[in-house]
């Protein structure tokens, strides 16, 4: 019996020292984690507000307040609605058309959680493009896309103008999507020190501007200003909020439009909406929510009081529809937007994954299309 005990302990070490080293040169050797500011920059870094003890801060303390035994009673259960019944059929985008769009209208096409293609004042921009199937460091690490396809092809992309990032998380900054678009991007604009990331992946370094919340900078006539979110970054074990994360102001010739990125509720909203505002349309954070990271990402309500802060006319739902990274239903975050926004008068639409807005349509899509794909409607 001592003999069995004996191998028995023996393979659970073999086993656990296994994985350790497995882990370490995971975490050490693959690309997917980028690489974090040198020392020179962080020396650079600490001269600003927002950088502290080597690390960028939020403009008010945003502790998650995590109950780690809620947290498991969650995942046992599993509720049924966590993800839709069947894959999400989205539009297709054709290649051509987009190269034939009119230069003078301005087209916005959802991809999902946040992904977004921008058509404004003749330029084609993407804005987190996380195009891949799974939103983490390794496929067994995260959960899968919920439609089988994308609105177009990477490789079936035209010229991309511009690239715009909000912070450096997987469901928001993907490797796979980065090494595809590459060859075919002229500039990319990224909060401080999200840049390194994307050096270490082979972007030539003279393509990345990096800024600071407030700063702004002219892209052939767009003005694009970094603004502030309440948020965090980190890819790997040990480099959290060690790059900024921002949400972004994108002024054309004739509208006005935000992107929030991923964030808490939070006075920032208010002051960009005085300084930059009004928008035509805000792309606003509404799901993968938790009472516990409450401060660090919107409750659904919140982003519709956050749209008025903005002084948006239209408010455009982000964060879902992508994948599964919270514990409500999949479809919780639209339906409570819709009915906040239905009591405080809020304009909200509702595109279809794919489906292209004409910003200056008076009409817009509201469609509720996930409908179909909910766990009453299997049949």
């Amino acid at each position: 019996m001592k003999k069995i005990f004996k191998m028995i302990g023996i393979s659970i070490a073999v086993f656990i020292g296994l994985t350790i080293i497995i882990g370490t040169l995971f975490l050490n050797l693959s690309p997917q984690f980028g690489k974090s500011p040198n020392e020179e920059q962080k020396e650079n870094y600490a001269k600003l507000e927002n950088f502290q003890n080597g690390k960028f801060e939020n403009q008010h303390q945003s502790p998650m307040d995590l109950n780690y035994w809620k947290i498991l009673k969650e995942l046992i259960k599993n509720a049924p609605n966590r993800n839709p019944n069947k894959d999400i059929l989205v539009e297709k985008i054709d290649s051509t058309a987009v190269e034939n769009h009119n230069k003078n209208i301005t087209y916005l096409t959802w991809f999902g959680h946040s992904a977004f293609l921008l058509e404004i004042d003749g330029k084609k921009i993407l804005i987190d493009p996380m195009l891949g199937e799974v939103p983490a460091p390794h496929p067994l690490l995260g959960p899968k896309r919920y439609s089988k396809d994308l609105p177009i092809e990477i490789e079936k992309l035209p010229f991309i103008d511009a690239i715009i990032f909000s912070h450096d998380h997987y469901d928001h900054l993907d490797y796979e999507s980065i090494q595809k678009l590459k060859g075919k991007v002229g500039q990319y604009f990224t909060p401080l020190g999200l840049g390194n990331h994307l050096v270490e992946w082979g972007v030539e370094k003279e393509k990345i501007n990096e800024l600071n919340w407030w700063n702004d900078i002219d892209f052939d006539g767009i003005k694009l200003v970094c603004t502030p979110a309440r948020h965090f970054s980190g890819r790997g074990l040990f480099d959290r909020a060690t790059t900024l994360w921002c949400s972004w102001v994108i002024k054309g010739k004739k509208e006005n439009i935000f992107f929030s990125g991923d964030s808490g509720y939070d006075t920032h909203f208010k002051e960009i909406g005085e300084k930059y505002g009004p928008f035509n349309i805000s792309m606003m954070e509404c799901g993968q929510y938790h009472e516990d990271w409450k401060l660090l990402h919107m409750m659904p309500e919140e982003t519709v009081q956050a749209s008025l802060d903005l002084k948006s006319k239209l408010t455009l739902p982000i964060h879902w529809g992508g994948f599964t990274l919270a514990f409500h239903n999949w479809t919780d975050p639209i339906e409570r937007v819709l009915n906040k926004a239905n009591e405080l008068n809020m304009p909200v639409t509702t595109p279809k994954i794919g489906e292209q807005i004409i910003i200056s349509n008076i009409n817009f899509p509201t469609e509720k299309w996930w409908k179909k794909y909910t766990e009453e409607n299997k049949n």
